[in-house]
């Protein structure tokens, strides 16, 4: 298997011509199932398989467990942002620096599904009562320097969960 193949095993996200209602759903219900599928596919793991990569100088399987709390976190925040706000500029955080925290590095990953259980079921909650064209709204992302809709970015959660699902479950099946 290629670099990028490991690096996106899904492939990249790309956003669909059209967003619609039954889009959204689709992407809430993705959203909604992911802790579950984490917790499903690392109840069994070892402390040795958690410890290993899964590609070559990449994050450990540990890390990324943490890493989507960590990132979805971030989402949910500006989601709400964006809602509340005119526009906002969101602030941008170092995600590879916060993969290298002791806890991220070497925590227990059922506090880290613990989070991301309770944190999607508040995210889900609150998006299921968003009218589609509240998913219109945008916010700044200043590293990437331009506006991002909601739709967009309910899409790209939707995809970056099952993104690091698929890195835990390759990985796994390569054991």
């Amino acid at each position: 298997m290629d670099l990028e193949q490991l690096k996106y095993p899904i492939g990249q996200f790309v956003m669909p011509v059209i967003f619609d209602e039954k889009q959204a759903k689709i992407w809430i219900a993705e959203i909604e199932n992911l802790p579950e599928q984490i917790k499903k596919a690392t109840e069994n793991l070892s402390e040795e398989e958690l410890n290993q990569t899964y590609r070559p100088n990449g994050w450990t399987l540990r890390q990324v467990v943490h890493h989507i709390p960590d990132s979805h976190m971030n989402a949910y925040i500006r989601f709400k942002q964006a809602i509340t706000e005119d526009t906002p500029i969101v602030r941008p955080y170092y995600e590879e620096r916060w993969a290298e925290t002791e806890e991220a590095k070497n925590g227990e990953i059922q506090m880290s599904i613990a989070l991301l259980t309770g944190l999607h079921q508040r995210w889900v909650s609150f998006l299921k009562t968003l009218k589609i064209e509240d998913y219109q709204r945008k916010y700044i992302h200043p590293a990437q320097g331009k506006e991002l809709t909601l739709a967009n970015m309910l899409g790209m959660y939707a995809w970056h969960g099952k993104h690091h699902l698929a890195h835990v479950t390759n990985a796994i099946s390569k054991t």
